[in-house]
């Protein structure tokens, strides 16, 4: 099996370019290869069990299993995080929200350490990234999935992140004063509406819970967010949320009308109006 043959077999699954990409990082990830050593053709060196396990994991690719869940891991800002079924696969545009927040609290005046919490934490990327690159941070992270709450254990151990990592669900939050500086969140906000038109290795494999919302409810989770924040937010601390383009408007009003300050949309790496920022 040559490299060519390998992203040709995915053309069901990926356009040309998608596929190349793909069997790059699986051919990387699985034996170290670097893009000199598949165009020069290591694949065709391979042992007889290394070939076999090459073909284990394309079988799964080709039945539009996503990668990272083949190979186990996905990077977000710079470092490998641990995924599987259960746990969203972190994306490039979420990076975004986690510089949006690291920027925020570099303004942000303190004489103590800043409290964050991640509401709906997943992998536990987000999280993670906050508490190893904002010093005098003490991140907790919250998530109702019990795979979740797991991976994102076993993420922040293996990057030696100190998050604190809470089974609580985002829906039922209870009344707390003033505990944090930031709330930021990246929750369920793809309206079911939309799923007809999502690529098949996301809505086949992903959790649904993690990603759809009913279209007589997108904002849900904001609201229930917002709701929590009104009394858990210290003065002058922040809520930032990534969210749906289509949404966007609404939730806007919904901030507005519950009093927060500063509320602001911005955009992601791709131009798409994908985050909202509020100021208690």
């Amino acid at each position: 099996m040559t490299y060519t043959e390998m992203w040709h077999s995915l053309a069901s699954v990926y356009d040309s370019s998608e596929a190349k990409a793909v069997v790059r990082l699986l051919l990387g990830d699985l034996f170290g290869f670097t893009l000199t050593d598949i165009v020069s053709g290591k694949v065709s060196e391979l042992s007889a069990e290394s070939t076999l396990l090459l073909e284990e994991k394309m079988r799964r690719l080709r039945e539009g299993e996503p990668v990272q869940y083949v190979t186990g891991q996905a990077l977000f800002c710079g470092r490998s995080f641990s995924v599987g079924p259960g746990v969203l696969i972190p994306r490039p545009e979420t990076e975004d929200l986690v510089a949006l927040v690291e920027r925020a609290l570099m303004a942000m005046p303190h004489d103590g350490p800043l409290r964050i919490v991640d509401a709906g934490t997943g992998s536990g990327c987000i999280a993670c990234t906050l508490a190893l690159d904002v010093p005098q941070s003490e991140v907790t992270a919250w998530d109702v999935s019990a795979a979740a709450i797991r991976r994102a254990k076993a993420n922040a151990a293996s990057l030696g992140a100190a998050v604190d990592v809470v089974s609580l669900d985002m829906l039922s939050l209870p009344m707390e004063d003033s505990c944090w500086d930031v709330i930021v969140s990246n929750p369920p906000y793809v309206l079911e509406s939309e799923c007809a038109h999502m690529d098949r290795n996301v809505v086949g494999y992903e959790p649904q819970e993690a990603l759809f919302v009913p279209d007589t409810n997108g904002l849900r989770f904001y609201r229930a967010l917002a709701d929590y924040a009104l009394t858990a937010l210290r003065g002058g601390g922040i809520m930032a949320f990534e969210i749906n383009p289509l949404c966007a408007p609404a939730l806007e009003q919904l901030l507005r009308g519950k009093g927060f300050q500063e509320v602001e949309l911005a955009h992601d790496r791709y131009g798409r109006q994908r985050f909202i920022t509020a100021k208690r």
